[in-house]
């Protein structure tokens, strides 16, 4: 099986991300682009378990993986007037792929896997206790509920790019109401996507239908990651 694969470095000032663009939530990280290309097939090899788990039939099989490095991209930073600074707002990578238009199927996929992710989240933290919800953690920025009310207003910022969504301050307060608020207009404007050759520069950074669900994914997926680790 072709993996195409987008390498991204210098996320967050520290460390690469191997993208595998045909598969939106599949991801490695790495200390260096190295580290996260190695890391890639085993991820992919979890993500395959994941999928054919959620799809109760074997939708992906990812033996014989034959990996491509097809792109690259060198994150920078900019200021208020878009001048390439060495601290300022991080742009993320766009690659050429994310201008590929996403078709009816791709989008299908995409609400599958979206409605996968934020399952697995569900059952992660819906049970938990109030206390162990505001628990803070040594080092940690957020508490639980900060990390759902981060990923809630992230993927409002993501439909933000595109004008899909209204002001921040509409949004609930409440961290698993506004999860939901945020998802459900995801879910609702996402299939109007399909085959939208939209590209859009939004503060100094591009943004296409392709890079939003790729994006959405990989946050939220990110984070449950995350959530996991603090349990």
């Amino acid at each position: 099986m072709l993996i195409r694969i987008g390498l991204e470095n210098g996320f967050e000032g520290r460390r690469s991300i191997a993208w595998a663009l045909d598969y939106p939530g599949a991801f490695a990280y790495g200390r260096d682009s190295s580290e996260a290309l190695l890391n890639l097939p085993q991820a992919l090899v979890r993500y395959e378990h994941w999928v054919n788990r959620h799809a109760g039939e074997p939708r992906l099989n990812m033996s014989h993986l034959d990996l491509r490095l097809v792109e690259t991209w060198e994150v920078y930073c900019i200021n208020e007037a878009f001048e390439v600074v060495p601290e300022g707002l991080e742009i993320n990578s766009f690659f050429r792929d994310d201008w590929r238009p996403l078709s009816e199927e791709e989008v299908q996929n995409g609400l599958d896997l979206l409605s996968w992710s934020r399952a697995d989240l569900l059952a992660i933290v819906g049970e938990l206790p109030a206390e162990k919800l505001d628990q803070t953690y040594e080092g940690q920025r957020w508490s639980i509920r900060g990390i759902l009310a981060h990923v809630a207003t992230a993927e409002w910022w993501y439909l933000n790019r595109f004008g899909l969504m209204g002001e921040r301050s509409s949004l609930p307060k409440e961290p698993f109401q506004r999860l939901e608020v945020v998802r459900q207009r995801l879910n609702e404007v996402l299939p109007s996507l399909a085959g939208s050759k939209q590209v859009l520069g939004v503060d100094g950074e591009l943004w296409s239908p392709r890079k939003l669900l790729r994006r959405a994914l990989w946050h939220e997926m990110d984070h449950i990651g995350h959530i996991v680790e603090l349990l």
